[in-house]
């Protein structure tokens, strides 16, 4: 079954073990532009909407990396405990809206943090949700998510061992940056992207991301100097 974009699958629950209605989205999609967080616009679809998997009949939430992987039983343990004794009310719906966006990156990140779950990975969670008041035209609404994600990113990036998943260190560094850039504490963001600046390995292993990295460096600048009136 689809509907445009997206077409519903069926998955088993790592939780309860029951089978259930998913939402995946067509890789297919349009990109029309990128912010420094790497929030991505989409010509007529928002696919942020769909990045959280709900269970139809526990109500447990994750992304689809999680949803489909092996969860430790002691985790497991704990959210079938925590779901015994109650009844999360998320309805399945194939298409979403911001509500029914945000009520499911809260229940991920509800259960994410219950477990104890990486600070990479839930300040990811935490980014997401931001980006999905943003690409709604709902920025200063998803602020507070956007900090919070940079306080998480700025912890695990002192406190955890890098690679997570698909993100190197220097991605974690310049991400750290470039949140604390768009939510407004400039001296954070240019003390991450400093330390990106001289760094010949970077410059060698990901191109890309050290280019990346010193155009938002030198918008910085440029609003420095704007700012003072002189060179920052």
């Amino acid at each position: 079954m689809s509907v445009g974009n997206t077409y519903v699958v069926e998955k088993v629950c790592p939780i309860c073990g029951e089978k259930t209605r998913v939402i995946k989205v067509r890789s297919r999609l349009v990109a029309e532009k990128s912010d420094p967080d790497f929030c991505t616009y989409y010509q007529d679809f928002n696919p942020y909407y769909y990045t959280i998997w709900v269970c139809e009949h526990c109500g447990f939430a994750a992304d689809e990396k999680t949803f489909t992987s092996v969860i430790p039983q002691r985790h497991k343990t704990k959210i079938q405990e925590f779901l015994s004794q109650r009844k999360v009310g998320f309805k399945f719906a194939e298409t979403r809206g911001v509500p029914e966006a945000v009520a499911s990156y809260k229940l991920a990140i509800f259960y994410a943090e219950m477990i104890d779950s990486s600070l990479a990975h839930i300040a990811g969670l935490y980014l997401k949700l931001a980006w999905v008041y943003r690409t709604s035209g709902k920025a200063e609404e998803g602020l507070d998510f956007l900090r919070k994600a940079g306080e998480l990113y700025d912890r695990s990036v002192m406190t955890e061992r890098y690679p997570i998943g698909p993100m190197s260190d220097y991605m974690a560094i310049y991400l750290t940056g470039a949140i604390f850039y768009i939510s407004g504490d400039v001296e954070q963001a240019t003390q991450y992207l400093s330390r990106l600046m001289g760094d010949q390995d970077l410059r060698e292993t990901d191109p890309k991301l050290f280019e990346r990295a010193r155009n938002l460096w030198q918008d910085i600048r440029e609003a420095k100097k704007n700012e003072t009136g002189e060179e920052a």
